[in-house]
């Protein structure tokens, strides 16, 4: 268990960085399907496909955002198209934070946002449900921005 003292610091460090797409889809693929690639994986009984665990709602309505997102079923076996139905969700119920995790100027607080949308639905950032599934995410970012220790 993690010192209240380190945590403070591990989020004062995650705060001040800025993230884009990349990180936060790489954070949110690491929580949802672990290391492993996740083409192929069906959670939630079968409900959930591929790396981002996409469910057939969340699709249709990125898909109603983005007319080009035409397959469910190619979020069991790309990662590349599960990615653009999670930035045409987000377009839609989180503009501003999408907006800035494209250019690369996210903050954390946006990072969180859309971790939360992705796991609560369009609400999903309101709700006490989805903040375990934050910290989760949050702790994935974090191992991910650690410096890596080079060999001597």
């Amino acid at each position: 268990m993690l010192r209240p003292v380190l945590v403070a610091l591990l989020l004062a460090c995650a705060a001040s960085s800025q993230h884009s797409w990349r990180s936060t889809l790489d954070a949110l693929k690491l929580v949802e399907t672990g290391s492993r690639s996740g083409v192929g994986v069906k959670g939630d009984r079968g409900n959930a496909l591929g790396p981002l665990q996409i469910w057939k709602a969340y699709h249709q309505d990125a898909a109603e955002r983005d007319r080009s997102l035409t397959s469910y079923q190619l979020c069991l076996t790309s990662r590349a198209y599960s990615e653009r139905v999670v930035r045409a969700y987000m377009r839609r119920y989180a503009p501003a934070a999408a907006a800035r995790l494209k250019a690369g100027t996210a903050t954390l607080a946006d990072v969180q946002r859309v971790a939360r949308i992705h796991n609560g639905g369009p609400r999903g950032y309101r709700k006490r449900a989805t903040l375990g599934y934050w910290r989760k995410v949050q702790a994935a970012l974090a191992r991910a921005e650690k410096p890596q220790e080079r060999p001597q």
